[in-house]
């Protein structure tokens, strides 16, 4: 296990979004938990959605005087195949895991034990990947299950393993309360929404040169109507849904542009695999734009395409949060989604973008979305007051600490 170093982040950098009185009272209530020590564990540093968040958390929580850390697994590509297994379970997937694999799973996170202090105050354990640990750790504190995941429909033997090791934990804290599963054995359940920071490079204000730059260097036309997806190409966020609504949109309106965007994090061995499908499947269409990090898209290239966007597409069929959907909306981007997971908290039909069932309403509604500037941009506006209220770093941040307090009593 290795320490992560987090992007340097100061509470009274975010008064200009939230306004002094509600910093004021953040800081305040931090005061109450000056020198706690909370450890953070998840499985990567860079890609995805939980690192992004803990990039700009941990730094927070250290700012408001806690002795605030980021541990990240150090694991073999057979043990990130055996926990993308465990996703696709807990989010319906019927899969089986053998005894060799919960035993090859456990002597890693062993291993990892051995190299870091989990001895804090607070332990925050993000997602499957690390979620045995509490099993082998003798430390004491507290220890906080941080789901990211739909875990709604959860196929029964993986969800029977991962109870198993959840029974020594003090709280889980989950998206959704339809996540929260009624035999959960911790003793407090949690419902608390992820969130996107303002200030990071993939969500700062960008000036209309800097984003024509970047979208000439990977050979998007800012003249067409763009539509756009990201996230992580596996068969959740089903990216093949995504090419048939620009199919559809591209017959109704003519002229139009898809960027797929993607990271390709270690912890997600489905990535290559699914890489390769997609680009068979567009059949070499110059205007369907894959981009990825190999390609030298990073934080601020995603940034850029959400804001050159005309519309941001969602069409997941599971989806724990959806951080692309609060992105883009922060962008004053409206969302054409399938109200899947989280992405409902969002989406709200008709006032920040349109939820579809199918891939036909999803084009539908897309296509009204070019055809019409001024409805983009109402409920391009609503999106951003409706994520600046709700979905925020700084809320994360405050629902954080309530949640500690609790737990130790403050």
């Amino acid at each position: 296990m290795r320490v992560s170093t987090p992007a340097h982040r100061r509470i009274a950098d975010y008064e200009g979004i939230d306004g002094p009185e509600r910093i004021a009272g953040l800081l305040e209530m931090a005061e109450k938990l000056r020198g706690v020590r909370v450890v953070h564990v998840n499985s990567t540093a860079h890609g995805g959605g939980v690192a992004e968040i803990l990039g700009s958390l941990v730094s927070l929580m250290a700012d408001a005087g806690l002795r605030a850390e980021w541990h990240v697994l150090e694991a073999p590509g057979e043990f990130f195949k055996i926990t993308k297994k465990i996703h696709h379970g807990l989010q319906g997937m019927e899969v089986e895991l053998s005894d060799e694999e919960k035993e090859l799973y456990m002597d890693v996170l062993r291993d990892n034990l051995g190299r870091v202090d989990l001895s804090g105050d607070v332990m925050v354990i993000h997602d499957p990947q690390p979620l045995g640990l509490r099993v082998l750790s003798k430390g004491g504190g507290r220890w906080v299950w941080r789901c990211h995941i739909d875990l709604s429909t959860p196929h029964e033997p993986v969800w029977s393993f991962v109870r198993g090791m959840l029974e020594g934990y003090d709280a889980s804290i989950f998206h959704l309360k339809e996540f929260a599963r009624p035999d959960t054995p911790t003793p407090r359940v949690y419902v608390m929404p992820p969130s996107i920071d303002p200030l990071s490079p993939k969500n700062r204000e960008l000036g209309e040169s800097e984003v024509l730059r970047i979208l000439e260097r990977f050979g998007v036309d800012p003249e067409k109507p763009i539509l756009l997806q990201v996230g992580r190409f596996d068969p959740w966020k089903d990216p093949f849904a995504a090419i048939e609504v620009y199919r559809r949109v591209r017959e109704m309106v003519g002229d139009v542009q898809l960027l797929l965007v993607t990271a390709m994090p270690v912890d997600d061995p489905d990535g290559l695999v699914y890489l390769e499908k997609i680009s068979r499947s567009i059949c070499g269409d110059p205007d369907i734009h894959i981009l990825t990090d190999y390609k030298g898209v990073g934080a601020l290239e995603v940034n850029a395409f959400q804001r050159a966007a005309t519309v941001a597409l969602q069409m997941s069929i599971r989806e724990g949060f959806g951080l692309s959907v609060a992105e883009a909306l922060w962008k004053r981007v409206p969302v054409v989604a399938r109200p899947a997971g989280g992405i409902k908290l969002q989406v709200i039909h008709g006032v920040t973008g349109y939820l579809a069932e199918t891939v036909e309403e999803a084009a539908k509604y897309a296509a009204l979305l070019i055809r019409r500037a001024d409805l983009r941009e109402k409920l391009g506006l609503n999106g951003h007051n409706h994520v600046k209220e709700h979905f925020t770093i700084t809320r994360h941040l405050e629902n954080y600490l309530k949640i500690f307090g609790e737990l130790l009593g403050t």
